[in-house]
């Protein structure tokens, strides 16, 4: 991250636009609102207790001047403040002016963790109805703590600007990973396990992360904006992980860092057959392919073996960055030398 980038800047049509728009009693409710968290029309009709039209009809003014984003998400919608760039620092020094003790945002905040505990609860029934399958696999491999220590060790303390978590589940490494990054996304095709990545996020305070629905074969997101991707335990659901990786390696920015986590080889057959896993673990020759022909190098692997008997899992995590960056750095190192 760097500090002497200059700080974004909007003309002055455009901002006066956006001023125009985010004056409005309503709609500045609503940014105060989603300067807090992403909702849906229907969220803010139950908080704000107004008609779903009216509501839409403020969205689209927002979103027309560029001060929030809609994202589709299955069925519903969601809305958040624009993600960066000047519109975004608009919204955050308007929303920072607000009265916290006017009556009226005192009342949205209510309604708002009303609106919350709802989806939380709703989470919660989903976690309940598969905590079985999850806590099954879960025995198979080593500790869950223990496989988070090695991927933090890998990682190191260095923080970063943008991480990617491919594949989010129920959002743990957008929370394990909180400390390190500036702005995090989280991936999901499951609505289902984004409503618990969502509610988990909450709970944990981690409010500068994100999560989206989205095919994680043909990601939304742009080339070379993040500086990290992660993707915990997903490949072995995939027809074709090698296409799951070069997706990743496509996004990643010059000098940007890859961390792979799933299942080394293994015969439990009743993973396949009950718990819809397509690949019975990765070899590491198998991996060093993929990345290698994502344009990635491999820089670090590490095996956490869950014991000696043999219907237990060992647990592989590889780690790998985007040459780009070095290479440019060596040429620029034998230029001044």
């Amino acid at each position: 991250m760097s500090a002497s980038r200059a700080s974004p800047t909007i003309a002055t049509e455009p901002l006066i636009a956006a001023l125009k728009a985010a004056g409005e009693a309503t709609r500045y409710r609503i940014l105060v609102l989603l300067a807090r968290s992403e909702l849906t029309v229907k969220d803010l009709t139950a908080i704000l207790g107004q008609s779903q039209p009216r509501i839409s009809r403020h969205l689209k003014l927002l979103a027309e001047a560029g001060l929030i984003a809609r994202y589709p998400e299955g069925a519903w919608v969601y809305y958040r403040i624009a993600e960066g760039g000047a519109a975004r620092r608009l919204v955050q020094d308007l929303t920072a002016l607000a009265d916290f003790t006017d009556p009226t945002l005192i009342r949205d905040r209510e309604w708002l963790a009303a609106v919350k505990r709802e989806h939380a609860a709703e989470a919660a029934r989903y976690f309940t109805a598969n905590a079985a399958d999850w806590d099954t696999i879960r025995s198979l491999h080593v500790p869950d703590a223990a496989v988070e220590a090695t991927m933090l060790r890998l990682l190191g303390g260095r923080p970063v600007d943008r991480l990617l978590d491919i594949g989010t589940g129920t959002g743990r490494l957008l929370e394990l990973f909180a400390p390190l990054y500036r702005q995090g996304v989280g991936i999901d095709a499951s609505t289902a396990m984004l409503a618990v990545a969502r509610a988990n996020l909450d709970k944990a305070g981690v409010r500068h992360a994100q999560i989206r629905h989205g095919d994680i074969m043909k990601l939304p997101l742009a080339a070379g904006s993040f500086d990290l991707v992660t993707i915990h335990q997903v490949l072995h659901f995939l027809d074709d992980p090698g296409e799951a990786i070069a997706e990743a390696a496509r996004v990643l920015r010059p000098g940007g860092r890859l961390l792979v986590v799933d299942f080394a080889p293994h015969a439990l057959e009743f993973l396949r057959e009950r718990h819809a896993h397509r690949r019975l673990g990765f070899s590491h020759e198998a991996m060093a392919g993929w990345i290698g022909k994502a344009g990635l190098d491999l820089v670090e692997t590490a095996d956490l073996g869950a014991g000696d008997r043999t219907e237990q899992l060992t647990v592989t995590i590889w780690l790998a960055r985007d040459p780009r960056l070095l290479v440019a750095e060596e040429i620029s190192g034998m230029e001044t030398a």
